[in-house]
């Protein structure tokens, strides 16, 4: 959101005024949640007692939830109370902050990480991470701005805006701006389809349903990571507008509406501990289960099926070894008009429960669609509707409109009777035989209602979704345990990674959509989500078989993988031989590296640190990869460059060091760009110098014995030992250390 116009003016219809000075600077006593700083910062400099009069002051509170994390509260008026932010489960308070105040100024450190407030004119607020400077709020960042009716504000959400979901605009914010130094970079925000760095750009923190060929996401995350050692989150789950180095190039600005802005800035120094800390404040990536690491195959959205159909597709991957994991039901296992009901539509599925059995039998796991609707049509409507457990508007009636299901209302999540309703038909479901759920929608949030709890619905727009996600999973951990319980979610916000998998939503059938798909991962990974998956060959239209080989070969080179579409079934026969060839070299591949990439999922719940993990993370001290964003590493130690082309032609960038090809063998010095050709059935696939990959000993499915069997691959280019250690399905773990020095090329 702009407010001003160039350099020295505003836009017409807006004011502001800013934080011109640190009038006075006073300790807070120490606490359990240690010590902290409060700061007056009028809005203009005091040089009479006269001046005090008629003008706002802003009141600037800096504490510690955790170490290596400082909050900023700035507030202009607190009368209202305080709206709220997202639920942070590691922000109990940091005992050992410690705050100076002197006569220069204050300090605050916590950890790694000082604030630092100089006491008079010009506002000067810095941040430093190990004694150095990394970002500060200066002259005019901190802003109280007030907007006449009809303000030219360009503001940039639409969000489904022709369904009234658009953020709505208000007439009082609050902004803040940070330094941006040369040469920084600017990465995260949630699952954002453009370009991965983000200067430049306007985002919108407002979930919508927009596609991946929009500006829109379904996964808006406030957070932002530099690559200069830093991150921020602002802590607010409603719509907050970023211009980064675009209305004032040399800054980040955020701004929210109302009386209050709350943010916090996090200490790398390395952009995996800024992960690390961020992730510890908004909640971990949970372990998520073996077996959900195979090959999803789906009916597709709109196809038609029935359990023939399914049995014909399962049995047919099988007698082509194609090892299928799960089986996924879309919307239309449910009758038409009635989504959602929870009842297997019985003209399609007239034995629901011996289905399920006999699909178990051949060793697979269910999934079934659902969303958070129900459609006027379903017999739940009006028994929800009755017991007000739907979402209403000011007049007290269920709000409802037409789009998507007939009808359709919203479950009212913050209705403790209504989750507890909702659940108890899922918890029917899993009785029944069914494993996992895809979580789909919870975007379109309307703004014209009235929730159970009275929140903001202009805050629960975003988030919904979570409470929604949250429902789900915890049904699923309490049926299946920790440890077992999956959902396949399209839509989240700030702290939604701790409720995995997420998918990347609705993308189209070609190599441009291929591309800007795995954009969208990676910036969703530099934003704290562990495990991501997307549509094999895109979902709208049908690939020709060329797109679809490629994006196989992407699939399932990540932490989950998927077969589904929207009206086109996506088994690889029904592309050509060669799709099957290639369907089977790279499930099998993903087999054996299972003892590989359980151990990272392991290792996110630990740490933050994606599976799929984005360039800029490994290499933070390589300037050359700062824009990547059309390879990845695969954990620690695989580099993978998805093929983008018919032809094979593809370019990337080797780091420097030693690179092994897992595919060939081949050994290659990096520290430069490489182009190469690559027939369908193989990509870049590199592997780090002095990587130590545990490789598993088989290829038809995810979860087994990985200790039995297992052969640890070297690879050469390391210096003295290397340590590694495997994880089992069922939790048992060994290490092993290998000298690297007997390793030769």
């Amino acid at each position: 959101m702009k407010f001003t116009d160039g350099f020295w003016q505003l836009r017409p219809g807006v004011t502001a005024v800013y934080a011109q000075e640190a009038y006075d600077i006073w300790k807070t006593d120490a606490a359990a949640d240690g010590e902290g700083i409060v700061i007056t910062a009028p809005t203009q400099v005091i040089d009479r007692r006269g001046d005090t009069l008629n003008r706002p002051v802003l009141t600037v509170t800096l504490s510690s939830p955790l170490e290596g994390v400082v909050r900023v509260r700035v507030s202009h008026h607190t009368g209202r109370g305080w709206h709220g932010g997202f639920e942070l489960p590691g922000a109990g308070g940091y005992a050992d902050a410690v705050a100076v105040v002197g006569d220069e100024g204050g300090a605050l450190t916590s950890g790694r990480l000082t604030a630092r407030i100089a006491r008079g004119a010009p506002w000067s607020l810095s941040f430093e991470v190990d004694g150095t400077r990394v970002t500060g709020s200066g002259h005019k960042a901190q802003g109280y701005v007030q907007l006449a009716e009809g303000a030219d504000v360009a503001h940039g959400v639409a969000g489904n805006a022709r369904s009234g979901l658009g953020a709505p605009t208000s007439h009082t914010y609050l902004h803040e701006q940070l330094d941006l130094g040369v040469g920084e970079l600017i990465y995260g925000l949630g699952e954002r389809f453009g370009p991965v760095v983000k200067n430049g750009q306007t985002v919108e923190i407002w979930n919508a349903d927009g596609g991946t060929s929009s500006e829109q996401a379904y996964k808006n995350v406030p957070f932002h990571l530099s690559n200069r050692g830093y991150g921020v989150l602002v802590n607010d789950p409603g719509h907050v507008s970023y211009e980064i180095g675009s209305e004032a190039v040399e800054r980040v600005q955020f701004s929210v509406a109302g009386e209050e802005l709350e943010y916090f800035v996090i200490a790398g120094p390395a952009p995996k501990d800024v992960l690390s800390r961020y992730t510890a404040l908004t909640g971990r990536p949970p372990i998520v289960p073996a077996w959900s690491y195979g090959l999803w195959l789906s009916t597709s959205f709109t196809t038609d099926y029935d359990e023939a159909t399914v049995t014909s597709f399962i049995d047919e991957m099988a007698a082509r070894e194609l090892p299928v994991s799960v089986f996924h039901f879309d919307c239309f296992w449910m009758r038409e008009f009635n989504w959602c009901d929870f009842e297997w539509d019985p003209r399609t599925f007239p034995d629901p429960d011996g289905m399920l059995a006999r699909l178990h039998e051949k060793d697979l796991r269910v999934c079934v669609w659902i969303n958070p609707y129900i459609g006027q049509r379903s017999p739940l409507f009006a028994e929800a509707a009755a017991s007000g457990f739907l979402v209403k508007r000011p007049d007290g009636s269920v709000w409802q409109w037409d789009l998507w299901q007939a009808g359709m209302a919203l479950v009212d999540f913050t209705n403790p009777d209504a989750t507890a309703w909702f659940q108890a038909k899922l918890r029917a479901l899993l009785d029944q035989g069914v494993d996992c759920f895809k979580t789909d929608f919870g975007e379109r949030i309307p703004l014209e209602v009235e929730y159970f709890d009275g929140s903001d619905p202009s805050r629960m727009h975003n988030l919904y979704t979570q409470l929604y996600n949250q429902a789900v999973h915890d049904v699923l951990v309490e049926a299946r345990g920790e440890g077992d319980a999956v959902v396949f979610a399209r839509s989240a916000t700030a702290g939604g990674q701790s409720m995995a998998v997420h998918w990347g939503g609705d993308s189209t059938s070609t190599f441009a959509s291929m591309a800007e798909t795995l954009r969208g991962g990676l910036s969703l990974a530099l934003s704290g989500f562990a495990h991501w998956s997307h549509d094999i060959g895109g979902f709208e239209g049908t690939p020709d078989a060329a797109v679809y080989k490629r994006w196989t070969a992407f699939g399932l080179l990540g932490s989950h993988s998927r077969f589904h579409g929207s009206n086109s079934y996506r088994v690889p026969w029904a592309f050509d031989d060669e799709a099957v060839e290639v369907t089977r070299v790279f499930t099998h591949l993903k087999m054996q590296l299972m003892p590989y990439l359980f151990q990272a999922g392991v290792d996110a719940a630990s740490t933050g640190v994606p599976v799929l993990r984005p360039m800029q993370l490994e290499f933070c001290d390589d300037p050359a990869v700062g824009y990547l964003d059309r390879q990845y590493m695969l954990g620690r130690d695989i580099l993978v460059a998805p093929v983008f082309t018919e032809s094979g032609d593809v370019e990337f960038y080797l780091p420097r060091g030693t690179w092994t090809s897992l595919l060939t063998g081949e050994v290659v010095r990096g520290g430069c760009w490489r182009t190469e050709n690559h027939g369908f059935t193989s990509l870049p696939l590199y592997v780090r110098g002095g990587a130590v990959i545990p490789w598993g000993a088989r290829t038809d499915r995810p979860d087994y014995d990985y200790l039995e069997g297992l052969q640890l691959r070297v690879f050469p280019g390391g210096e003295g030992e290397a340590s590694v250690t495997v994880t089992n399905p069922d939790g048992r773990s060994e290490s092993f250390t290998v000298d690297l020095s007997e390793v030769t090329e």
